[in-house]
């Protein structure tokens, strides 16, 4: 007879039940990957989640159990026991398992009784780590994610691009991602050397899902390497993805190294011109602007037949000129990566990349490809 019985405060619980659902997947047809696995130990409470394509483990230590009874574990529909944790008031929660596969979810006033599952039933997750791993500031992990995730392509068409190229070599960590209609890239330096080097890639939907776990504090991400799958763990959170196999385009070469034009625009300036352009756009899915560059005067416009014109006009230091349009949800994208007062836009001509960089920070560079109009 399967038992189970402890009780926590409501807080506790629900933050590693809403970590640890993460992983469950809606689309999901097999009953007990909907479920999350409790399982109560002598160290104190470990909760599990899968989808195949990623898998966490969430620990809640024994000292944060208000009490234990009885060990044991149990799989419970995830959709159901985390808006029951949820709606129950800010207190001590009893959780128990009767009568095998019964769960008794109750509080001084309320008693949910939930069908469980077998937890033998549930898939044995290899969480494995490795003697080595690569350790990053969390904070840094976060920036690297959040400043190439959305180039990323949101097609399955060429999976690989739906994933971010980790490159890992010495003491350098290169994350690339492209859609093939832009380029992300950001480097930073790592702590140690590493022997072997590292080229992979991690689903970009996967990262982004781990970013959301990560806290504003000054923690560090363990990266434990494998062959056909990355392990992240981060405090009390395990989370393990599948890589995406093959091997990831050469973008070396895509980057330009010079430029005839260069121009330093304050943050907030470009990035309002372009969003205010793009109201008037008519084709949703490129929302293509004009650049048009004269002598000291900078011109972002619009053009729909059907709506009107827009045009926004800086003044700028330069005598170079240039006429070139591009998609201007990709480049307000690439902009707002920059935590940066000032970016500069590098160009050459209208049919040559247009990239994005900041003269005090070179670890992070922008590429968007212009737009051929008629």
């Amino acid at each position: 007879m399967i038992k189970m019985k402890f009780k926590v405060k409501k807080e506790i619980l629900l933050e590693s039940l809403n970590n640890t659902a993460r992983a469950i997947s809606t689309k999901n047809l097999i009953p007990i990957l909907t479920g999350i696995k409790f399982e109560l130990k002598e160290d104190g409470l470990y909760l599990y989640a899968s989808d195949t394509d990623v898998s966490i483990r969430s620990f809640i230590s024994k000292d944060k159990l208000t009490s234990t009874s009885e060990l044991g574990s149990i799989v419970i529909g995830g959709k159901y026991i985390v808006e029951i944790i949820r709606k129950l008031p800010n207190t001590d929660i009893s959780i128990e398992v009767i009568d095998g596969y019964k769960l008794i979810v109750s509080t001084d006033n309320t008693e949910f009784n939930l069908n469980g599952i077998n937890p033998n039933e549930f898939p044995n997750l290899d969480l494995d780590e490795t003697k080595e791993p690569i350790v990053v500031n969390n904070g840094i992990f976060k920036d690297i994610i959040n400043q190439t995730v959305f180039a990323t392509s949101q097609s399955e068409t060429r999976p690989l691009l739906t994933g971010i190229n980790f490159k890992l070599s010495g003491n350098s960590f290169e994350v690339l991602a492209t859609d093939s209609y832009r380029l992300a890239r950001k480097y930073v330096e790592i702590d140690k050397d590493i022997e072997n080097e590292v080229n992979i890639v991690v689903p970009g939907k996967n990262l982004l899902e781990l970013t959301k776990m990560l806290d504003d504090d000054t923690a560090s991400v363990e990266m434990h390497l494998f062959s056909n799958k990355i392990l992240f763990k981060y405090k009390n959170i395990v989370f393990l993805s599948r890589l995406l196999s093959g091997t990831y385009p050469t973008t070396s070469n895509i980057i330009p190294k010079d430029f005839n034009i260069e121009l330093e625009c304050k943050f907030d300036d470009l990035f309002n011109m372009i969003d205010r352009a793009s109201l008037l756009t008519s084709d949703r899915e490129k929302n293509t602007v004009k650049l048009t560059l004269t002598k000291d005067e900078l011109m972002i416009s619009s053009n729909s037949p059907e709506i009107g014109r827009v045009e926004e006009k800086m003044n700028i230091s330069s005598d170079k000129e240039i006429n070139i349009s591009f998609s201007s949800k990709f480049m307000l994208d690439a902009i707002k990566s920059f935590n940066k007062e000032k970016v500069v836009l590098c160009m050459n001509n209208d049919s040559s990349p247009i990239v994005i960089k900041n003269n005090e920070d070179s670890s992070l560079v922008q590429l968007v490809l212009p737009i051929k109009t008629c």
